[in-house]
């Protein structure tokens, strides 16, 4: 396995891992998650490509680098790496909130990015609705965030996996419970207020491979339908839940493989 290394943005330290080498992929883990995540995806990956992990602020063994953690803020500490390893282009994935930086990060950077693949996310801002689900959800975790993570976690899985899927739903669970109090709340806080970028999707200089999950908890289907079908974008539909890397492992990683080839 690749060997974790570290680098400072904002006088914080972060921890990424590089494995392989040729065309790079950038992977962008969720909200509740960290760079360990995209190890499976990674494994099943050709060995003729970069893949590159990273923990966002306040998520993994990274530091925290403010009481709000941004999206925009979160791209630049990406851009931080990727200027540290010296990246001409790179392919970005993210899951979740992986993805609001991942988009966060073309917008700014577009001359940077060979190709995005969205899984699990939307290029549109938080409803009313869902920013006051965001400002309860910030309540209960100043009052027990590890009471919130283990409530949280197996919600994200479609509901006949979090049973016959037990002991992905556990490992989710142990790596979500690293997460510290301040790192949940800054991204709570940041996911809230950042900006709809579904413009992209229609005029980026990039494609998109966009995975969307027919059961998927966090973001219904039909809310998803019309972003799937803009002109920039490869649609891939899994079966299951928000969860697709692990629930549709090699429906994600052949389509990963397919838009990588022919991007």
């Amino acid at each position: 396995m690749s060997s974790v290394r570290t680098f400072t943005f904002k006088e914080v330290t972060f921890h990424f891992t590089s494995k392989g080498s040729g065309p790079a992929i950038l992977f962008l883990h969720g909200f509740l998650e960290n760079k360990e995540m995209w190890n499976g995806i990674i494994n099943g990956l050709p060995t003729a490509l970069r893949k590159i992990t990273v923990d966002l602020p306040g998520h993994g063994k990274s530091g925290n680098i403010g009481y709000i953690h941004t999206m925009e803020e979160m791209a630049e500490m990406v851009k931080a790496l990727v200027d540290k390893l010296k990246l001409k282009k790179v392919f970005l994935v993210g899951h979740s909130m992986g993805g609001y930086v991942a988009l966060a990060f073309a917008e700014k950077h577009p001359e940077l990015v060979k190709g995005l693949v969205l899984m699990n996310s939307t290029t549109r801002a938080d409803s009313d609705q869902k920013k006051k689900d965001r400002d309860r959800a910030i309540k209960l975790v100043k009052e027990n965030h590890k009471s919130f993570i283990r409530n949280a976690i197996p919600h994200l899985f479609r509901p006949k996996n979090r049973r016959n899927m037990l002991e992905h739903v556990n490992h989710v669970k142990a790596e979500a419970l690293k997460t510290s109090k301040q790192g949940i709340i800054a991204a709570l806080e940041g996911m809230k207020i950042r900006d709809d970028r579904e413009v992209l999707l229609h005029f980026a200089p990039y494609h998109f491979l966009f995975i969307a999950a027919k059961n998927d908890p966090v973001f219904p289907f039909e809310v998803l339908e019309d972003q799937l079908q803009a002109n920039r974008v490869t649609p891939c539909i899994t079966e299951n839940g928000h969860m697709a890397h692990l629930e549709d492992f090699e429906t994600v990683l052949t389509a990963i493989k397919k838009f990588v080839r022919e991007n």
